[in-house]
Parts: C-alpha cells; structure tokens; sequence
C-alpha cells in the first residue's frame, strides 16, 4: 500500500471513529471527492486492516461502518498545523468576544493536547512558528479568495526560514516579476498580505507587504535567511490601521466623535495603541500613532457626519466633503 492510500485509509478510520453513526458510501464519496467504486474499495481494504469495524443498515437499507478508537489511538497523529489552527480560531472567538464559545474550545483543546504523546513537545517550536505567522489585524466582512497551493508553500517557508521567489504583480502596474524573498509572516483582514523583508531593495533589506491575491506562483529556494533581529510581527501589524502600511505615511491620528456617537464609538478598539479622552460636551477624541490613510477614510465614512478628523491633514483632505447625515445607523 503507497503511503498516499495508507494515509487516506487512516483519515477515514479516524472520521468514523469519531462519528457515533459511522459512515456510508455516499459521505465517503463527499468528503474524499471519489467515485462510487472507489469508495467500496476504500471500505474494503478498511474491514481488512481494521477487523474490529462493524457493519450495520440505517433505516432506508443502506450499509453504515463504525470503529471503536481503542485500536487507532496509536495511529492517530496531530500536525503542527492542526494544533495553529485551533489556536488561531481561539484568537478569532476572543477577539469576536464570543467567550463561551472561547472557553469550550479551550477545552476541547486541553483534550486535543492531552492525547497526544509526550512526543508532541516536538511539534511546539512548528506551531510556534506557524502561530508567530499568523500576525492578525481581523476584520469581517468580504475576503479576498487566495491560492492555497502559493498559501502553502509560503508557511512551510516560514517555518524552514528559507528564501521563497514569487511572481508578483505590483498594484501600480500590470506586469508580474519575480522577486526573491524573505517570508516573515501574513498580515489578514479583507485580504491577506505576506510580509516579507526584500533583499534586493534600493534602501537595503527592506521588510514589505505583498497582497497574496496578487501572487500568482511561489518556489521556495535552498538558501536560508536570518528573521531580522529585533523583528516582531505584531508590532508590525499595529504600525497600520488595516492591513496596508508605509513607512512614510506612519502618523498621529486624532479623531473626534460627536457626543450623540461617542457611547458606540467607545466600544470600538480602533488601533492597539490608542488614548482616549473624553471632553466636557461628552464628546470623544481617540488618538494614536498608524500609517494606513486610505483604509481609515474608507472605515471613517460609515461615521458619517459623527466623526471630524482632526490630525492628519492629509486624512481630513481624504474625507472632507464625504461626510454623511442621513445614515440610520452607526457602525
């Protein structure tokens, strides 16, 4: 058996082992993308390897295959990736202040790392680096589509520290190049960004976002690089509102929310950094420091007219004579 089939017929035993209805022929079908035939095929060599599975009939006559997990739990391996993705998805809740659902998924995930061999302390420094990746600056709302063959290739890049060239098209023109650099990690919001330091630029190593959904094709190299010293991720993403940043456009931003706004405004964390203070008509000023004008102009629209701009002048030329009175609602 090719190691491709042997990985397959241990994802199905663990799906229906964990499954206390087990599976039939047609959910196989579905979730492993396989004709009718295959299928039966897939069962077959299923009750060969797994003698304990039982075989039973559901209502409409149709045949169901059930496992205990007492004979797979030697089997059943958990990725670095595995153990990232229930993590992001616990800062996704948390920042979404869904906390009950917090909590159970911190549970689940106690249970998760509690079966897992002593061995998994190997898989940590993976997941650390997986984790570190994912350095998120969340919003809801439309997302861009992205490739995930190109997605793969970059995170597995991250993790060895190696050079990746990708071929890129610039927002500011038509034409793709080719570009060796260095992954650091993903910035995510309405689109994904990769942020990734350029060796070849004109300042020297420069460290730069490249919209994902603009990469069409990515190799990784045999060199290594050296993660900047000093370098994190996180700080990065707050030097910018959204997802987008120049380093020339970094500025103190100061807003001021009229007072009939300023109780929703003030649930609102805006940027990581920000002051608040309250003034004495009941009004509402946030400061900061970001880059990201574009996107804030496009966030400060929904405002209407409950919000001034106060600093930067080039931000309140962005939204000067676009402010709204009629909205029903606030964000």
């Amino acid at each position: 058996m090719s190691y491709s089939k042997a990985d397959q017929l241990l994802q199905l035993a663990t799906l229906i082992s964990a499954r206390h209805q087990g599976l039939g022929l047609e959910e196989v079908r579905e979730i492993f993308h396989v004709s009718h035939r295959t299928a039966q095929r897939m069962m077959r060599a299923l009750e060969l390897q797994f003698p304990d599975v039982e075989i039973s009939l559901d209502n409409e006559g149709r045949r169901r295959w059930k496992l205990g997990n007492s004979g797979l739990r030697d089997f059943i391996s958990v990725s670095a990736e595995e153990l990232a993705a229930l993590e992001l998805a616990a800062h996704h809740l948390d920042r979404s202040g869904l906390h009950p659902e917090l909590r159970a998924l911190r549970v689940l995930q106690d249970k998760v790392l509690s079966l897992i061999p002593r061995s998994k302390t190997k898989l940590e420094p993976d997941t650390e680096a997986i984790l570190e990746a994912q350095g998120f600056v969340a919003r809801p709302g439309p997302r861009a589509r992205i490739n995930e063959t190109i997605h793969t290739v970059l995170v597995d890049a991250i993790k060895a520290c190696r050079y990746v060239t990708i071929k890129y098209r610039s927002h500011f023109g038509p034409d793709e190049s080719h570009r060796k650099v260095a992954p650091l990690g993903f910035l995510s919001g309405p689109r994904r960004y990769l942020v990734a330091e350029d060796p070849a630029s004109r300042r020297g190593p420069t460290v730069k976002t490249y919209r994902l959904d603009n990469v069409s094709s990515a190799s990784i190299e045999e060199d290594f690089f050296t993660r900047p010293d000093g370098f994190d991720l996180q700080d990065f993403a707050n030097k910018a509102f959204g997802v987008y940043q120049r380093e020339n456009e970094l500025s103190h931003i100061e807003w001021l929310f009229a007072p009939e706004a300023a109780p929703q405004a003030a649930s609102f964390q805006f940027h990581p950094t920000q002051m608040e203070e309250y003034l004495p008509d009941g009004s509402l000023v946030v400061r900061f420091k970001s880059s990201g004008l574009l996107e804030m102009a496009w966030y400060l629209y929904a405002w209407g007219d409950k919000v001034t701009v106060i600093e930067p002048k080039a931000l309140r030329d962005l939204v000067n004579g676009h402010q709204r009175s009629d909205f029903p609602a606030l964000p």
